[in-house]
């Protein structure tokens, strides 16, 4: 059975290196572990991470979405092509289009049938029926959410006139930066991200920890990135203060201690994320 390493899946589906983290802490999948404790995913589990997400965006309520996603791990092939099934919601059920059949996600329950066939294609998640123009800074963010994987421009413009709606959505200010950074509009990026820690010193800001912990880590990407390493190692340690059980930013910061040959500081970080990725 051929398994897929987390830089595999943020390729394929499109998702961030964090995002996948948090499904996989929620428990949405149990992926295997490789050598060096690495994340090892299925297709299954490709299946399941994008349709989690989907349904998330789709506000179907997190514990039926866990109900939904083991009763369809249950029903699936170890091998499923990424297409040939479609999943998505109806009021806040989890249905599958499967061939000319339509069925319940958590009860197995058949509905009206459907046109098409499975043995010709790939997994494809389907979104809920467009909903009327977005009017609020989270119907906004939702929006832009919902467009990333199609179209990263339309995304980014979501994002925009979230925070144009609410300037303090914190949340719409770090996905614009990071898909700026994805387009390769590095200044653009940086910006966004700077301007965002201004929401998180502020005293309206509801952000926590976890907030500032990935708007550090982000940019610290972003400048890794652009070769600007002291400056990202530095962004890296105030993710680290924020969230000392940021893994991720472990692992880059004993990368670039590596390069640099501070052995002592490299190897502290490295058995820092080790130790996280075992728990």
């Amino acid at each position: 059975m051929h398994q897929y390493g987390v830089g595999d899946v943020e390729k394929l589906l499109r998702l961030p290196r964090s995002a996948i983290r948090s499904l996989v802490a929620a428990g949405f999948v149990t992926p295997a572990r490789g050598p060096r404790n690495a994340l090892l995913f299925s297709f299954r589990d490709l299946i399941v991470l994008r349709t989690a997400r989907a349904l998330s965006v789709a506000n179907i309520p997190h514990r039926r979405i866990l109900r939904a996603l083991r009763e369809l791990r249950s029903r699936l092939p170890e091998e499923m092509p990424l297409s040939g099934l479609s999943i998505g919601a109806f009021a806040d059920h989890v249905v599958v289009r499967e061939g000319l059949s339509r069925w319940m996600a958590e009860s197995g329950q058949y509905l009206l049938a459907f046109e098409g066939d499975p043995a010709q294609g790939t997994l494809r998640v389907i979104e809920p029926a467009p909903a009327p123009a977005p009017a609020t800074g989270e119907d906004w963010s939702v929006r832009g959410a919902d467009l990333e994987r199609d179209n990263a421009e339309h995304a980014a413009q979501a994002y925009e006139r979230a925070i144009t709606a609410d300037p303090m959505r914190l949340d719409a200010r770090i996905n614009l930066g990071r898909l700026l950074h994805e387009l390769e509009r590095y200044d653009e990026a940086e910006s966004v991200y700077r301007d965002a820690f201004a929401i998180v010193r502020s005293e309206r800001s509801h952000s926590d920890r976890g907030d500032a912990a990935l708007l550090h880590y982000n940019l610290g990407v972003l400048l890794d990135d652009l070769e600007r390493t002291d400056e990202a190692m530095g962004e890296y340690e105030a993710a680290l203060r924020a969230d000392p059980d940021l893994a991720d930013g472990h692992y880059n910061l004993a990368l670039l201690y590596e390069q640099q040959g501070r052995a002592k500081q490299a190897l502290r970080h490295m058995s820092q994320y080790r130790r996280l990725t075992r728990q």
